[in-house]
C-alpha cells in the first residue's frame, strides 16, 4: 500500500506537520497541497505542467480492514491521508493518492527484504493483477472529491534467473508489489490494461480532470 516509490530527499517545498500553510496570496493563484511523500507523483505531475506549492505527506495507519477489498483501501487510505493532512491547510487544492498491488483479493505492501520481493515475483510471474490508486482532492471550499482508478497488468514467467537479477538491482526495495513499471521492471511486463501513469502511482487522466472541473487551471499559465 502506499507510495510507489521511496520517500524523497528535500525538495523544499515541503511542509512541517503541525503547521498551516499560508492561504495563496489571491483568487488567481491557487495554491496546491501535495499529501504524498512520493517524488514519482510529484514528477507526473510536472509531467501535465502542474508543480504542487507544498508537499505535506500524512502519516496514518494504512493497516487494511478485515476483508477490506484492495480497490475499497486504496480510496479508503487516499480518503484518510487527505483528511489528515486538511487540518494542517487552509483555502488550498488538497491532494492525496494511495496505491495497492493486488492479485485477486490480496493487497502486496511495499517490499522491504529481499524474501519478500521475491516471494512477490513470483506470485506475480506468469499471471494479471490488479493495481489500484484511490485519489482524492479537497477544494479550498472544502469539498471532497475521490475517486478510484484499476490498472490491469499481466507479468511475462520469470525464471530464477531473471528474479534474481531484478532482485539485485535493488529497485524492488519500498515498491507496493515489488517492482516499479518505469525502471528495470518493464522488461518483465507483458501487456497493461488501462492507464500506465496508474501504475507508476498517480492517474493522470483522471486527476487532471477532477482538478480542472473543480476550478484549478490545468492549461492557463499560473503565476
Amino acid at each position: 500500500m502506499g507510495d510507489r516509490t521511496d520517500l524523497p530527499k528535500s525538495t523544499g517545498m515541503v511542509a512541517e506537520r503541525g503547521r498551516q500553510t499560508a492561504p495563496p496570496s489571491s483568487p488567481s493563484q491557487p495554491f496546491l497541497v501535495l499529501a504524498s511523500a512520493s517524488p514519482r507523483r510529484l514528477a507526473l505531475l510536472e509531467q501535465i505542467g502542474i508543480k504542487p506549492d507544498s508537499v505535506d505527506p500524512a502519516d496514518i495507519d494504512e493497516t487494511p480492514l478485515a476483508k477490506e477489498r484492495p480497490r475499497d483501501l486504496a480510496l479508503r487510505l487516499a480518503c484518510e491521508k487527505a483528511a489528515a493532512v486538511a487540518e494542517r491547510h487552509e483555502n488550498v487544492f488538497l491532494l492525496s493518492a494511495d496505491t495497492v498491488v493486488a492479485v485477486g483479493r490480496r493487497a502486496l505492501g511495499k517490499a522491504d527484504t529481499e524474501d519478500e520481493a521475491r516471494a512477490y515475483l513470483s506470485l506475480l510471474s506468469g499471471r494479471r493483477h490488479q493495481v489500484h490508486t484511490g485519489v482524492t482532492l479537497i477544494t479550498p471550499a472544502g469539498k471532497a472529491i475521490s475517486r478510484a482508478v484499476s490498472t490491469a497488468v499481466i507479468f511475462k514467467s520469470l525464471d530464477i534467473f531473471e528474479i534474481n537479477a531484478y532482485i539485485a538491482s535493488g529497485e524492488w526495495y519500498g515498491k507496493a508489489g515489488a517492482y516499479a513499471i518505469q525502471g528495470l521492471a518493464a522488461a518483465l511486463i507483458r501487456q497493461i490494461q488501462g492507464s500506465y501513469s496508474n501504475v507508476v502511482g498517480l492517474p493522470l487522466f483522471e486527476v487532471s480532470n477532477m482538478l480542472q472541473g473543480n476550478g484549478f487551471p490545468i492549461w492557463a499559465g499560473r503565476d
